[in-house]
């Protein structure tokens, strides 16, 4: 059982506590994620300084290598990876959906070739939770089926149907710890009907918290903010809403405006790895000629280890020279926008300020980069 709080709201948007075995979660949060027991490229207690409360691990990977039961015999997750804090644990589905070489879905559970070596592996929702549960997870995500985009009415609702009676079996199969919590996953692809379905079936089956799947799949950002405004408010009002895969700093802003609490993306650190970094003035592709010389910090309103340090001019030679630290670096420095952005949110919410705030970095990020030398 999780206990979630809310503090204080800002039209649709809310700013709450949600605790755990391992520490409470401000939100509206922002995830790291995690996927093998690592925040590529980051060390977890900076991760931890730079504001994170909660990371995301990846239950297909970490099933594969190096297997929940090592992670159970080594402490759990927590201890495994050196991360005393919350953690959330997505399912696998849509991994094993996307990335095994051979999928075969039936009622009872999936059957899936492992994308490491071919080896045949079985997940069923029973399965899923017992995973999870050696993982020790403090969030564990109920096993959905992931409908294809774009997709039928029929389609959709078949799938969805499939998703809600695998709930039910997550549910009856989970074990209830203090501190611990599971979330459902409405389903329904981009139809009203079929969503307000969903939520029924997830409602009357009963979750610690409650998410959004089936978006940021090439939908674009207008038709999510559709389904958005119309699935958040249905949810119920006193559990966390938690919008999966989502994103770069306008969708968080814009799910947040429409009442969501919880996000999770690779894109900070898969930027980062790309030279890409995110500013208070949009993106910054660190590679481009135009940084070959310049001595000013990447984000002069960014309050960083690596925008106090290091120039524009440096972190364009690592890049150019292939080395190791361009990656880390704007992993961590996108990491921090990222941190600041929620702190910033949550603060504009309390303050019941936070259409102004909208406005105020839609114009930053809209206006460009700082002018070259």
């Amino acid at each position: 059982m999780l206990d979630f709080t809310l503090h204080a709201t800002c039209g649709h948007a809310r700013t709450g506590t949600l605790e755990t075995a391992h520490g409470p979660i401000r939100t509206p949060v922002f995830m790291p994620v995690g996927t093998r027991a690592t925040v590529k490229g980051m060390r977890p207690e900076i991760v931890r300084e730079l504001g994170a409360d909660i990371i995301l691990g990846n239950t297909y990977h970490l099933m594969l290598q190096p297997g929940s039961e090592l992670i159970a015999e080594l402490g759990g997750l927590h201890t495994f990876m050196n991360w005393p804090h919350p953690i959330l644990t997505d399912s696998g589905g849509f991994q094993v959906m996307s990335l095994s070489g051979l999928c075969k879905i039936s009622e009872e559970e999936v059957v899936f070739q492992s994308h490491i070596d071919g080896s045949k592996h079985h997940l069923s929702p029973e399965r899923a939770m017992q995973i999870q549960y050696e993982l020790d997870s403090n969030i564990t995500m109920v096993l959905d089926e992931c409908t294809p985009y774009p997709a039928t009415h029929e389609q959709a609702r078949v799938s969805m149907q499939r998703s809600m009676r695998w709930a039910k079996r997550c549910r009856d199969s989970f074990q209830d710890r203090d501190g611990y919590g599971l979330f459902g996953i409405v389903q329904g692809s981009m139809y009203e009907d079929l969503r307000y379905t969903s939520i029924q079936n997830l409602t009357d089956i009963g979750f610690d918290g409650y998410a959004i799947g089936g978006l940021a799949v090439g939908e674009g950002q207008e038709v999510m903010f559709s389904v958005l405004d119309y699935t958040a408010p249905a949810l119920p009002h006193d559990k966390p809403r938690y919008l999966m895969g989502v994103g770069k700093p306008s969708d968080i802003l814009g799910a947040v405006q429409r009442g969501v609490d919880m996000f999770d993306c690779v894109i900070p650190t898969r930027s980062g790895r790309l030279a890409r970094a995110y500013t208070h003035r949009g993106e910054v592709n660190i590679k481009n000629a135009r940084h070959r010389r310049d001595p000013r910090p990447l984000d002069p309103d960014c309050s960083c280890h690596i925008c106090k340090t290091y120039s524009r001019a440096y972190l364009h030679h690592l890049f150019k020279t292939g080395e190791i630290l361009g990656p880390v670096y704007l992993s961590h420095h996108n990491i921090a926008y990222y941190q600041q952005l929620m702190q910033q949110i949550r603060d504009a919410i309390t303050a019941s300020a936070l259409d102004g705030l909208a406005t105020q970095l839609h114009e930053k990020w809209n206006g460009g980069d700082i002018p070259a030398l």
